[in-house]
């Protein structure tokens, strides 16, 4: 989803910017807040489900002999996730619209989006996404905010605790210990990260909400913008942050683009250094799902039965 926001929302965002023309016209309006808003809640969620998966891993009784998860598990959870953030933030695409006002400067036309909900709207709906209007600088500060700094620092601190007193003979000094500190100093960067890109964001609502009407038309755009580019930081730092903190992620992305760029040639020396580099991706990635890194088991002799 960071992906999407860099390569449809921020080109939009910049052609608007220098042209005071909106690409794609009204389709934009509504589909960029719709996406930046969906980046947020699959943000937040994900984290949360990250917080949970790591408490889970602290208070497994058997905590070093959990299995993998399943891939369907794991669709699962991200169809969840996606699904359920883009569907709290359809109300997005029902609040903004396309405006047009002249410019007192150049005298030319300029487009902007509007927070304004269209007339043409049957009345239920339009209550609602006027009710929605209203509650959206604190919802933004609830749910996008409050929630998975909150959330994450609970599960932290409840692990941390849980570890200390039950498993604290047992974890120190492993390898299975040290990937669980590295995984939970991974998620603890992750939610700093989108605690400080998305305060400002929060503070400008705020701001704005009580002080709007003393505001001018330009401090408004400007104060927008800034929380636009924000949330492209955020977008831009958050792959770059899984690819240096999960090593296995990472091994497995420079493989992939060795791959790509040398092609995979049928050639012994190549086949060999693929097939070591991949049995090291398995070992390493499997701390990932508090898997021990187990001895090979034993060669089964050659031949059958007969």
């Amino acid at each position: 989803w960071d992906f999407l926001i860099l390569f449809f929302c921020l080109p939009v965002v910049i052609f608007n910017e220098i042209t005071k023309k909106r690409l794609l016209g009204d389709m934009s309006c509504r589909i960029v807040p719709f996406m930046e808003v969906s980046s947020l809640g699959v943000t937040t969620f994900s984290l949360c489900a990250l917080g949970i998966d790591r408490f889970h891993a602290a208070t497994s009784p058997q905590a070093s002999t959990r299995p993998i998860e399943q891939c369907q598990s794991i669709i699962a959870k991200l169809a969840v996730i996606w699904v359920g953030s883009m569907t709290l933030s359809v109300p997005e695409i029902l609040l903004w619209q396309l405006a047009q006002d002249t410019s007192p400067m150049s005298g030319g036309v300029t487009e902007f989006c509007t927070m304004k909900p269209s007339s043409n709207l049957p009345e239920s709906i339009y209550s609602l996404v006027l009710t929605y209007q209203n509650a959206r600088m604190w919802w933004y500060f609830g749910c996008y905010f409050c929630l998975p700094i909150l959330f994450t620092v609970s599960c932290q601190l409840v692990t941390r605790r849980i570890r200390s007193t039950e498993k604290k003979s047992e974890c120190r000094g492993t390898k299975h210990g040290q990937c669980e500190s590295h995984l939970n100093c991974t998620i603890i960067a992750l939610t700093i990260i989108y605690g400080l890109c998305t305060t400002p964001e929060n503070v400008c609502n705020i701001v704005v909400a009580y002080m709007s009407p003393d505001m001018s038309k330009q401090t408004l755009d400007l104060l927008s913008l800034i929380n636009q580019f924000f949330l492209f930081f955020k977008c831009s730092v958050t792959p770059v942050l899984l690819l240096c903190l999960c090593r296995p992620l990472g091994q497995a992305f420079m493989d992939c683009c060795c791959c790509c760029c040398e092609g995979c040639g049928p050639d012994t020396t190549s086949s060999e250094g693929s097939a070591d580099s991949k049995l090291k991706t398995e070992m390493s990635s499997s701390i990932f799902f508090d898997k021990p890194r187990e001895t090979p088991p034993p060669l089964l002799a050659l031949g059958t039965p007969c």
